[in-house]
């Protein structure tokens, strides 16, 4: 859905390139310092400091804005940076995900830990079915779409990590719904690809 809007925010990713281009850093630098930020918020949240890993993994999320701003605005788009931003994502939420695994739920139908598991099979799927579309030329554009893309979907994890602190019991009703969400979607963005292929 965030993704739909992307073009609504055209102006301000452009003044987050001219801001962030003058500290010099190239669009892989600014992606490798997301992936540290999101391994320190996985350190941090291993350790139970709940606050300040969503902090870091805040700051991991706006750091991959940064690199495609200062991509874009110093004309360094590169298929290279676009394959290292994309897979750099993935471990950024492989770290949020696995902090969450080693957190203590409550039961809510089923063990906590099968719906993390759940939820990150549906992360890495709803992705997956993207790249398999295109590798095996089922569509002739990028597979997006659905109720959960990852914009969605990191925001969902970042308040689970606030409320765990707070309400555990809150914390693993989100974990469960934003699992059904995430299968949801990779479903969704399968059919869509299935639909398409007919299509083209």
């Amino acid at each position: 859905m965030l993704y739909a809007k992307r073009d609504e925010f055209t102006d301000v990713t452009k003044k987050i390139g001219k801001i962030f281009k003058l500290f010099g850093l190239s669009p892989n630098q600014w992606t490798a310092l997301s992936v540290i930020s999101g391994l320190i918020g996985f350190l941090l949240l291993m350790n139970q400091k709940f606050y300040l890993s969503f902090l870091s993994f805040t700051l991991a999320s706006l750091l991959d804005l940064v690199d495609g701003a200062v991509a874009r605005e110093m004309k360094m788009q590169t298929k290279t940076g676009a394959y290292f931003d994309t897979i750099s994502d993935r471990i950024v939420e492989f770290f949020l995900i696995l902090g969450l695994l080693l957190q203590e739920y409550p039961k809510i139908l089923v063990p906590a830990k099968l719906w993390i598991f759940i939820l990150l099979f549906g992360s890495l799927m709803t992705t997956y079915s993207k790249s398999a579309a295109y590798e095996k030329k089922l569509m002739n554009k990028e597979l997006k779409g659905g109720l959960l893309e990852r914009g969605e979907r990191m925001i969902l994890l970042l308040l689970i990590i606030l409320t765990t602190p707070f309400n555990r019991f809150y914390a693993a009703a989100m974990i469960s719904i934003t699992s059904i969400l995430s299968i949801t979607t990779f479903i969704q963005r399968t059919l869509k690809a299935l639909k398409m292929s007919k299509v083209d």
